[in-house]
């Protein structure tokens, strides 16, 4: 991953990370507030021998820097604490009472410092001090030799211990500081996994890494166009109608030495929008003066002539039984210029249908009245409609949701097309939230971005109509 993916990681998954930092610094801080508070005193004292004569003394130095390793390992014995107990008359354990003691010894000399730690500052410097003197006894006692009352090596208090109101523990600034730092960072890694796990599809890198197609369009998903479905009911320079007319350009430049393109729009899955992407794409075609008929090819639950207004009573198997003419079941929207063919009644057997020499005839002669027609539709995965209409089409076109469907889905849905010979011409992200519209499109129009697809805008969309 490049530094810009995992930039994208955080913007796309920055709430989870603030949840996870926001959670240990909370659990830090409780945490910090049910520690008990801790006070520190030390002690200092001085290792040394008691020879005088110079030729002795430095072997005298040398022994005391060997020996002053051997006291502080001292202060942990069970003795010494015993001793202390017994001075002090602690309710402790010797065990207990020498966890409380740390010793260290400053490099390259015979310093040994003791500290110790307790919930009672005043009881700190009791002990630490008990600690010091016992411990210069014991090493007089050790350290003198059978029979003699004087020891050659001593251990003197040279700092009696001290005393301090100022808690060492616990540290809020620290612990606060830790729980921040530590909350980020598992929450990136958190993030981060998650990421790789994700294999929705999310952006035109992963379309075209699956299908090896490119992206159309990219249709955003704006909050206030939910009232609106059709195209024609939305301001003319909203940011939705202008990703429709970037893909109506780049639609139109499919096949463009064809005088006639019949596209099949589908999807992965239900729900991601096609009927409404290929509808508004119709109304967004017929509005430039192209000879433009949606066909409502979904035979199993049609929608789109609900959302026209249109009767859906009479349709595609009306004219492949032979009960209607095809003439008479067209439609024709005055508003839009926009011609639609309903799915008709439900037959039984939809798939039979689509495949039938009466759905190839049909469409045959379609083309040789429209510049362009679109056909609705069923999901590829679900069933095989969309793939066998494909079949008889100039090609299939995709609708994408925009973080439901995964890879996986949208590489079956290219195999379910490849398997019967249909060619994929391309793909749409549908419902792209305004964060990661980033084709030129997004809240509010970007003309040099949109002039390298839409050239010059509206003009540039126009075909001549067919004689």
């Amino acid at each position: 991953m490049e530094l810009s993916d995992y930039l994208k990681v955080v913007r796309r998954r920055w709430v989870s990370i603030v949840v996870v930092a926001v959670v240990c610094t909370v659990a830090s801080v409780g945490l910090t507030l049910a520690q008990a508070k801790e006070y520190a005193s030390s002690a200092r004292l001085f290792v040394s021998t008691s020879d005088t004569d110079t030729s002795v003394l430095n072997q005298g130095g040398q022994f005391s820097l060997a020996r002053v390793q051997s006291y502080a390992d001292l202060l942990s014995s069970r003795e010494l604490a015993s001793t202390v107990i017994d001075e002090l008359a602690l309710d402790l354990t010797p065990d207990e009472l020498a966890d409380k003691v740390a010793s260290k010894v400053a490099t390259n000399t015979v310093n040994l410092t003791l500290t110790v730690t307790d919930p009672d500052a005043h009881q700190a410097q009791r002990i630490a001090q008990a600690y010091a003197e016992n411990l210069s006894d014991m090493v007089r006692q050790l350290e003198t030799p059978p029979g003699q009352s004087v020891a050659p090596i001593k251990a003197t208090i040279v700092d009696n211990a001290s005393f301090s109101d100022a808690p060492v523990s616990p540290k809020p600034i620290r612990n606060v500081a830790l729980g921040i730092v530590l909350g980020l960072l598992v929450g990136f890694g958190v993030a981060l996994v998650r990421q790789m796990l994700d294999t929705r599809v999310r952006s035109a890198e992963d379309v075209e890494q699956v299908a090896d197609k490119p992206v159309l369009g990219a249709i955003g998903h704006d909050a206030a166009d939910k009232a609106s479905t059709l195209l024609s009911d939305l301001p003319p320079h909203s940011p939705r109608a202008e990703a429709f007319r970037v893909l109506r350009t780049n639609l139109q430049f499919v096949d463009v030495d064809s005088p006639s393109k019949i596209f099949v729009f589908t999807s992965a899955v239900p729900e991601e929008g096609k009927t409404t992407t290929s509808l508004n794409l119709a109304i967004s075609l017929a509005q430039t003066g192209i000879r433009t008929l949606l066909i409502e090819g979904d035979l199993r639950r049609p929608r789109a002539a609900k959302a026209l207004g249109f009767d859906g009573a009479v349709g595609v198997t009306s004219v492949l039984v032979g009960k209607v003419k095809l003439e008479d079941a067209l439609q024709h929207d005055e508003r839009t210029a926009l011609d639609f063919l309903a799915a008709g009644p439900v037959p039984p057997n939809p798939a039979d249908l689509l495949q039938s020499k009466a759905m190839k005839d049909l469409l045959a002669g379609l083309r040789e009245v429209y510049d362009i027609v679109i056909i609705d539709a069923p999901p590829l995965l679900p069933v095989t409609d969309a793939a066998l209409l494909a079949t008889h089409a100039d090609g299939a076109i995709l609708v994408i949701r925009h973080g439901k469907v995964t890879r996986e889905q949208l590489k079956l849905s290219t195999q379910r097309l490849s398997q019967v010979d249909a060619r994929l011409v391309g793909v749409v992200l549908n419902m792209v939230p305004s964060k990661d519209q980033s084709y030129g499109y997004g809240y509010g129009y970007a003309p040099e971005q949109a002039d390298v697809v839409d050239q010059s805008g509206e003009s540039a969309t126009r075909l001549p109509a067919r004689a």
